[in-house]
């Protein structure tokens, strides 16, 4: 039978479909419990590929001979391996081009919406990571927010609309990934913003995102001014683009709100997320689309790949905007947390300059889930 070779971007759009198939994820368990492909039609079965070493005759009547099956490991050799037995034994199998290390570099591009004097805003979607990046474009030129590293990305779709990046933001110094901000500013000769509050540290030049400052993108503007929104970290700085999109940076998601504890400063940032959260947000228009910079959950995925939801649906909605009780509000944020980011203190200095590791050692920084949030 056949061992045909699935891409992170089949593998994808399989999963945004909603689509029924199995994974034999042949990492080792910790791996596989801390971190794998999530989708809401997936079954799943993981058996270390050293327990296949002697053959895959013991799982077969575990593994569905009327549904794709799709075998996962790291890097790749040991899903080809353990396929090409089951191939032996009569089955139709894929295995994951490139692994798991394809699967978090995988970006799939997603057009939210169109803008009031002609243009877009695209959004990038990690689905391996739940990093959220965006493009907007207008009039010929494009503005990138919350680029990863993956930065051959975002300048090759440019190309392919036929626009010019001039300007790329970062809502924050990010802690969970490695920021492609600067990078893509180098390479195509654009300006690169970073709120300075947070860029106390940085070794490169860059142009600060401060109170009053406004960005045009050919027609449209993102307006700065009023949208600085402490609490991820002391600089976060939201976004609202063309009077409709709210990107929100690592402040608020879908289903759950930003932790403060990434630069080690919890107890002193809680007050500034509630601020953010429970007084700025509030002041601003129910109907805007929030685009947030990451997503937890596979749920909060929209039926076309997209993750977005207007903020009044969120004051709504989301267990985070809506508790009355401050202390109860800081136990949920300071005492709650999940584990924190791989390396994220080596990732951290990477986004400050400090630091400047090679493609492989980047690579493993950033293997795992997103951790950014709190619900």
């Amino acid at each position: 039978m056949t061992v045909t070779a699935m891409t992170a971007g089949e593998l994808a759009k399989k999963v945004i479909a909603k689509e029924s198939f199995f994974i034999l994820d042949v990492r080792n368990e910790d791996a596989f419990e801390d971190w794998k492909v999530e989708g809401e039609n997936i079954q799943y079965l993981n058996v270390p590929y050293f327990d296949l070493l002697d053959g895959v005759e013991d799982v077969l009547d575990q593994i569905p001979t009327d549904k794709d099956v799709v075998v996962i490991c790291a890097k790749e050799g040991s899903s080809i391996f353990v396929a090409e037995m089951l191939s032996e034994e009569g089955r139709n199998v894929h295995y994951l081009q490139g692994g798991m290390k394809a699967w978090s570099e995988h970006l799939e591009p997603v057009k939210v919406g169109d803008l009031k004097d002609g243009g877009a805003i695209y959004q990038f979607v990690r689905i391996g990571k739940g990093c959220l990046s965006y493009m907007i474009v207008s009039d010929g030129e494009a503005a990138i927010i919350d680029a990863t590293r993956m930065t051959d990305v975002f300048i090759n779709y440019a190309n392919e609309l036929g626009v010019t990046i001039t300007n790329v933001l970062d809502t924050h110094l990010h802690a969970d990934h490695i920021s492609g901000g600067r990078k893509i500013a180098e390479a195509v000769n654009g300006v690169y913003w970073l709120p300075p509050k947070d860029a106390t540290e940085v070794v490169f030049e860059y142009a600060p995102l401060e109170d009053g400052r406004t960005i045009t993108v050919g027609n449209t503007k993102i307006d700065i001014q009023a949208l600085y929104s402490p609490g991820h970290t002391i600089g976060s700085t939201s976004f609202i683009v063309d009077d409709a999109y709210l990107l929100s940076g690592d402040i608020l998601f879908i289903d759950s709100i930003g932790r403060p504890d990434l630069a080690g400063l919890a107890e002193d940032w809680v007050g500034d997320l509630r601020e953010t959260l429970y007084r700025r947000y509030r002041e601003l228009a129910e109907d805007l689309v929030v685009l947030p910079a990451h997503f937890m959950i596979i749920e909060e995925l929209n039926a076309d790949g997209s993750v977005a939801e207007k903020l009044g649906t969120l004051f709504a909605k989301n267990h985070g905007l809506n508790i009355e009780d401050e202390a109860e509000f800081r136990e949920l944020v300071t005492g709650n947390l999940p584990p924190q980011p791989n390396a994220y203190q080596e990732i951290r200095q990477t986004n400050m300059g400090k630091v400047v590791p090679d493609e492989d050692t980047q690579r493993e920084m950033e293997i795992g889930p997103n951790r950014c949030a709190v619900r």
